[in-house]
């Protein structure tokens, strides 16, 4: 049974993952070690319905014979904690060679890539789009043949600059061969949201109910995550995400921000009564997911990055320590089991000075408060960093009070 296409056409949400896969076109390389650990750990965030919401891009096998080893040994290691698929190029040797890789595994999966536009397919296989969509089909049929446990997806490549109607009649003519998913990919990222929404709108029009239509939309223009709503308006449920972003160029969605999204505002986005999920994400796995990919591939996490960065839940002004719910749009501790840190700035009032020394295990009396403001203060614009760190601001108030205790 394909749990995925399942999903999908019940209207559950199925996540596609690609830190492991297209991440690492992002000058990136998980260790197999690594990528059967993070499969696990996506697969918690749904429980025992992991493999009904998420799809594991485990990797290329065609690269070299270690990232065959490497996807063999997630399909092998991980197919009870998601659905595991192998990647690979419209070619006979490489479907073959894909197939083999996750053979024998609960819940495997191929994606196929094939080109759509005309452009795409003189570039990488010297036909006409019709004719490479045409060899899809061929390569449906070669794939179930090989092994008809193992369910076949089809993306088209840079389906953004492809005729609707010819995709309309591939994506039909791919399932009626046994195809469980047809992606459409956003290859280059140039894509804005109105003609997203209009593509997939085009192209579902084209076909039965029983074409499942899937995203693969890149961020170069900074908008995938808004094309991948749009996408989601039309009715489709399975879309593509990166822990981070990390993909190709400037990557794909965060798998992050879409579950976080998806699980808070589903009706806004997939209609009212929506039942996006079998099991509903666990919300709080996600920051410990986001640093276990940030220390394997070197990508940090920064102060901005949205759901998972290391400014949530951080507050260093006035205002926002006295009433931090009106400057935020969600409780970090409540969704996401991040708690609450005062992080001390040169925009440091008299009471985050207090919490902060508190925190520390002192406690300031007026005159010392406004002391110790004005040392963190000066001592960020002497040094050129705005947070002053624990450590050093602990000797500051060990000599601080020390002083009022001679003095006294």
């Amino acid at each position: 049974m394909d749990v995925v296409r399942q999903s999908a056409q019940a209207g559950r949400v199925v996540v596609w993952e690609e830190s492991a896969r297209d991440g690492a076109q992002a000058k990136t390389l998980m260790t197999p070690e690594f990528r059967v650990r993070l499969a696990h750990e996506t697969g918690r965030v749904f429980g025992a319905d992991g493999p009904r919401h998420v799809v594991f891009a485990a990797g290329f096998p065609a690269v070299c014979d270690e990232e065959f080893e490497a996807v063999r040994r997630v399909a092998a290691e991980a197919g009870e904690a998601v659905s595991v698929a192998a990647v690979c190029r419209g070619a006979a040797r490489d479907v073959e060679q894909a197939v083999a890789s996750v053979r024998g595994t609960p819940n495997a999966r191929v994606m196929v890539v094939v080109p759509a536009s005309e452009a795409m397919a003189q570039v990488m296989v010297h036909k006409t789009a019709e004719e490479a969509l045409r060899g899809g089909v061929e390569l449906v049929e070669l794939a179930r043949g090989l092994d008809d446990t193992v369910a076949v997806d089809i993306c088209f490549a840079d389906a953004s600059r492809a005729d609707a109607s010819l995709m309309s009649d591939y994506a039909q003519a791919m399932t009626d061969a046994g195809a469980g998913l047809v992606i459409l990919a956003d290859t280059v990222g140039a894509q804005l949201p109105d003609a997203c929404r209009d593509m997939f709108a085009a192209v579902r029009a084209g076909t039965g109910e029983d074409v499942v239509l899937g995203t693969h939309l890149h961020n170069d223009l900074g908008l995938g995550l808004a094309n991948t709503l749009q996408a989601l308006g039309t009715g489709v449920r399975m879309v593509s995400g990166s822990w981070l972003g990390i993909a190709e160029r400037a990557g794909l969605v965060a798998t992050e921000q879409l579950l976080f999204l998806l699980a808070r505002h589903a009706e806004e986005f997939l209609g009212a009564g929506a039942t996006p999920w079998w099991t509903a994400p666990d919300l709080r796995r996600l920051p410990a997911i986001a640093r276990m990919v940030a220390e394997e591939t070197g990508i940090p996490l920064s102060v901005t990055t949205p759901i998972v960065g290391t400014g949530v839940g951080t507050i260093s002004t006035g205002t926002p320590f006295v009433h931090p719910q009106l400057f935020q749009p969600y409780d970090p501790a409540e969704v996401l089991g991040v708690q609450p840190k005062v992080l001390l700035t040169q925009l440091a009032s008299a009471r985050v000075i207090t919490a902060a020394a508190t925190r520390l295990g002192h406690d300031l009396d007026r005159d010392q408060t406004r002391a110790a403001m004005a040392w963190v203060k000066a001592r960020a614009f002497r040094t050129g960093t705005a947070v002053v760190d624990d450590a050093a601001f602990a000797d500051y108030l060990e000599g601080l009070t020390h002083t009022s205790r001679i003095s006294a």
